[in-house]
């Protein structure tokens, strides 16, 4: 039987082989860049890119604008657009990194950002604080502590166990989630149905409408600086998908190197919820899409797996803008986009992965 010929996008990516990290690094960025740009133009009022790069030029003193037409697209982009294009580019890149970094750390090609409890504790968080009717950053800080407590309880259930190694984590993950998603249960139950149990609902959907340029400013960089520590972290993790012993053989310390890594990702995750609300399927699949482009190497996986997460969210966030009259929200379209996607690689994965 004559051998499966690679994909286009594979081959185009395997010829880039002998680039350098830096050249590497820049390529992906200024294709994310771009899609960013066009993202802009997309809405209820559709802009064209020449709009979109004559209002950039004019911003840096490159080309003269009508000032009321100025107006109108600063007001449009820079006010309403640009943070939710932000936001959905940094909530892509930081869930498929954490999706690819724990798929390494637990050898499981099936495991998500949300295996040792961070979504479920995120999501009790901010049900918490909208039952509780508190302001907006109180619920988003309520998030991203309750999934930071959720993840610290699994570590905690598996160290009592010294002998444990990744199975008692991975336990520890199961009650830990079990326990928050009952404390979630609970507060549904006794929140007002007419006005606090529909916030609760749209939020677990997902959403990037309540981003905002203040926002972004404290959340980005923490985001920024643990999806970069994954991504530099390449090369140990694939000394840790060959197993422990074999990497003591190579000095890798595996249990700090480890925990190093669950704290990078679980951080960004629980960020991404905060900011964003419950949104599936990007940590999933992502990695694996870009495993079949890239190979399974860690080094470069992951720089693929933040841009082709940033652009898959672009893209789900632009679909939740323009399918309907009113935005369907963005949890709703990553599933739908998920399944098939993820229906199509089943074929290909497995090869991909070994």
């Amino acid at each position: 039987m004559s051998a499966s010929r690679p994909l286009p996008l594979q081959a185009g990516l395997a010829g880039c082989s002998t680039w350098s990290p830096w050249l590497w690094s820049v390529w992906l960025a200024s294709l994310v860049c771009a899609a960013m740009v066009l993202a802009l133009g997309l809405g209820r009022y559709p802009v064209a890119v020449s709009d979109i790069l004559r209002f950039l030029a004019s911003s840096v003193g490159l080309a003269d604008m009508p000032a009321d037409q100025y107006a109108l697209l600063h007001n449009l982009l820079v006010q309403i657009r640009l943070p939710r294009v932000l936001a959905a580019a940094l909530v892509g890149a930081a869930l498929s990194a954490s999706g690819a970094t724990f798929q390494a750390v637990f050898r499981n090609p099936l495991v998500s950002p949300g295996l040792l409890g961070v979504l479920a504790g995120s999501a009790f968080g901010a049900a918490l604080g909208i039952l509780l009717a508190l302001p907006w950053w109180l619920v988003q800080t309520m998030a991203f502590g309750m999934g930071i407590a959720a993840v610290l309880m699994a570590l905690g259930i598996a160290g009592t166990f010294r002998q444990g190694g990744l199975v008692l984590l991975v336990l520890g993950g199961i009650l830990a989630s079990a326990l928050f998603s009952s404390l979630l249960a609970c507060v549904k139950y006794v929140a007002d149905p007419y006005n606090q149990l529909p916030a609760i609902v749209y939020w677990l959907m997902g959403s990037l409408a309540v981003a905002d340029l203040q926002q972004l400013r404290w959340v980005a960089w923490p985001m920024l600086v643990s999806t970069l520590m994954m991504c530099l972290f390449g090369k140990a993790l694939d000394a840790l998908t060959m197993g422990d012993e074999e990497a003591h053989t190579l000095g890798i310390p595996v249990r700090p190197l480890r925990y190093t890594l669950i704290a990078a990702a679980t951080l960004a995750s629980a960020l991404t919820v905060s900011l964003a609300g419950m949104i599936g399927w990007v940590g999933l699949i992502v990695p694996h899409m870009a495993r079949l482009l890239a190979g399974p190497g860690n080094a470069r996986l992951l720089p693929l797996c933040v841009a082709l997460g940033a652009l898959f969210l672009l893209g789900a966030d632009a679909l939740s803008r323009t399918l309907a009259t009113t935005e369907v929200p963005i949890g709703i379209v990553t599933e739908l986009l998920g399944i098939p996607v993820f229906i199509l690689i089943l074929s290909r994965a497995r090869r991909a992965w070994v």
